[in-house]
């Protein structure tokens, strides 16, 4: 619900302050998480430059990763509210501009959420590649060559004593150099973990703003020009009988059957942008379009039939 009852002392607020309200603590949160991220950036340059393993760093930039999973998980919920929000007020009001303001200010956070989201996911993935570049150095030093596709196979048996087999013990350097592989092997494995959950929110979260949004547009535009085109056929055939003259309502008939046909081309671009949106839009919100457009057909159809009834 929108509404919010206010503590002792407080007005309540009303559905358009508590809408400002989650807007503006997405926004923020969102600003924490890039604010996260850029920190994210110098602790990771900050361990691979460092010659030995810092464990304090290391966990500042742990508790950093769970702070952006937590804040991360907080606007994805928060972002379904507004979302499922929407939907209901649609069935009330589809056309006000509050709803529309609202999707709008739904829309334009998603996308920002992603954007960092993924910005966040290349500078792990980025982090990854450059851990992994540290090891093969390490080994090389070692004496152990390795190419790139041994050492992705080597990550993936995520047991690091296998960096180590045949390096000899005997000096510090030795050691320091084992400590520093399996301080990088347990970086990867942390995350191979945190780019796992990143997944799962990509595919909830960027299918839905990049590979929906601009689908869905197209098909509401599709629709909303169709319907503007049958009520000017329709408009039209009623001031078709009023008039008794032939030509007069010659030319009415032309300009209904040219509303018509405008309004059948945007369905038919409608009908074939919603089978591309199949692959992505849930089975409500394709039922919602499906339905919006039979109607509209319906609609072409009764104005056809008058066409025909006034000719």
């Amino acid at each position: 619900m929108w509404l919010e009852s206010g503590g002792v002392g407080q007005i309540p607020r009303g559905p358009k302050e508590v809408q400002t309200t989650h807007v503006e603590e997405i926004r923020e949160m969102i600003e924490k998480i890039q604010n996260n991220v850029e920190e994210v950036k110098k602790k990771h340059s900050e361990i691979l430059s460092a010659p030995q393993t810092d464990e304090k760093v290391k966990q500042e930039l742990d508790d950093m990763m769970t702070d952006i999973k937590k804040t991360a998980n907080r606007v994805r919920a928060k972002l379904k509210v507004i979302e499922q929000n929407i939907e209901s007020e649609e069935h009330v009001s589809k056309a006000s501009a509050d709803l529309r303001i609202k999707k709008t200010q739904h829309s334009t956070l998603s996308r920002k959420f992603v954007e960092v989201m993924t910005e966040y996911n290349r500078t792990q993935t980025d982090y990854r590649e450059r851990c992994k570049g540290r090891i093969q150095r390490q080994l090389e030093i070692t004496g152990r060559n390795t190419t790139s596709d041994e050492l992705e196979d080597m990550l993936e048996q995520g047991n690091p004593a296998v960096f180590t087999q045949g390096i000899i013990m005997e000096t510090q350097q030795a050691k320091q150099t084992l400590a520093d592989i399996e301080a990088r092997h347990e970086d990867i494995v942390k995350l191979e973990t945190s780019i796992r959950e990143l997944h799962d929110m990509f595919m909830d979260m960027a299918m839905l703003v990049e590979s929906q949004g601009e689908m869905i547009d197209r098909i509401e535009y599709h629709v909303d020009q169709s319907v503007e085109y049958v009520g000017k056929a329709m408009e039209d055939t009623k001031k078709a009988l009023k008039y008794q003259s032939k030509a007069r309502k010659g030319e009415l008939m032309n300009r209904i059957e040219n509303h018509v046909q405008e309004a059948q081309d945007y369905v038919d671009t409608a009908k074939q942008d919603t089978k591309k949106a199949i692959r992505y839009q849930s089975k409500a919100r394709r039922k919602k379009i499906m339905i919006f457009i039979c109607v509209i057909v319906l609609l072409i159809v009764l104005a056809i039939i008058l066409i025909v009834t006034f000719t």
